[in-house]
């Protein structure tokens, strides 16, 4: 017989690229599907939420300016990350939702495929939903995408990994920062990708990680002023109504809950859903036998 202790792990939550304890201090336990305890995770205030808001626009700046290219290479290297802690996140899922090994590993795998999915589209989209008007006149007419900005996410309640990676993913590939509310029931997976990301090469601030009740945390990040979408992919009907409500009064782009499946092809509408276009008109000068003039 060992005398050794098992040293219990201290999730806490990730919020500008550091891991702060929830400001009230409180936490709550996480169960598995038969009830057996897992750890106790944070639970978030307000404040803890107004704090993640503040870390998500500060990064939009550097985050936003950076190369399609680069974003890709740091969604890529996510990817990489999460290849080498594979085994932990397999035993996570499989506690948190009550499957096996065989099939937590088969989610684990769709995760990290999903980075790479969307770290091959961070300097690509811009072409599928971009490019030249025609136009009546001798003018260029060019339509662009740009990041919405900061982006609320009611993360998936069931699907705690794989669904997570899915509603992250392509926000912060097209260049938003994103203040996510993890699953309520099964948070532990996210808490460990924020070690993942803290590790990586995301810079902070460009992902948040909170933990709690939904409910909670949900409602001032749906009528903050300094958030300018919301997905409400995790929320239910009742609530998610409430908060679209609450969006309203800034504009917020919001992105309605629907059935997903989450092992299905990914498509570009979660990226699109958080970009907006800006069209520029340049006129061309003068149309000789020559072609164009400046």
């Amino acid at each position: 017989m060992s005398d050794r202790l098992t040293v219990f792990k201290t999730y806490k939550l990730y919020v500008g690229g550091k891991f702060p304890r929830s400001e009230s201090g409180r936490v709550y336990e996480v169960t598995d599907s038969k009830g057996k305890w897992l750890a106790n995770a944070p639970l978030s205030s307000r404040k803890d939420a107004r704090d993640a808001v503040v870390a998500a626009r500060k990064a939009f700046g550097g985050w936003s300016g950076a190369t399609a290219y680069n974003r890709g290479q740091v969604l890529y290297r996510v990817a990489e990350m999460l290849e080498g802690r594979k085994d932990q996140f397999v035993r996570e899922v499989a506690d948190a939702e009550g499957i096996s090994k065989s099939k937590a590993a088969a989610q684990v795998d769709a995760a990290i495929d999903r980075w790479v999915w969307y770290a091959g589209w961070t300097d690509k989209i811009a072409q599928v939903v971009g490019g030249a008007n025609p136009v009546a006149g001798p003018f260029f007419n060019l339509s662009t995408p740009e990041p919405t900005g900061v982006v609320a996410v009611v993360a998936p309640q069931k699907s705690s990994f794989l669904g997570l990676v899915s509603v992250i993913a392509p926000v912060i590939a097209t260049g938003s920062t994103v203040v996510v509310i993890a699953s309520e029931k099964s948070p532990l997976p996210a808490l460990s990708l924020g070690e993942v990301l803290a590790t990586s090469d995301v810079p902070g601030g460009v992902v948040n990680i909170l933990t709690g009740r939904t409910a909670e945390i949900a409602a001032p990040l749906a009528a903050h002023q300094d958030v300018n979408a919301i997905d409400l992919t995790g929320a239910d009907a009742e609530s998610a109504r409430e908060l679209e409500i609450a969006a309203a009064d800034n504009l917020k782009r919001v992105l309605r809950p629907q059935p997903v499946d989450w092992s299905a092809d990914p498509g570009t509408h979660r990226m699109t859903a958080f970009l907006e276009t800006k069209t520029v008109w340049h006129p061309t000068g003068s149309l000789g036998a020559s072609g164009s003039a400046y």
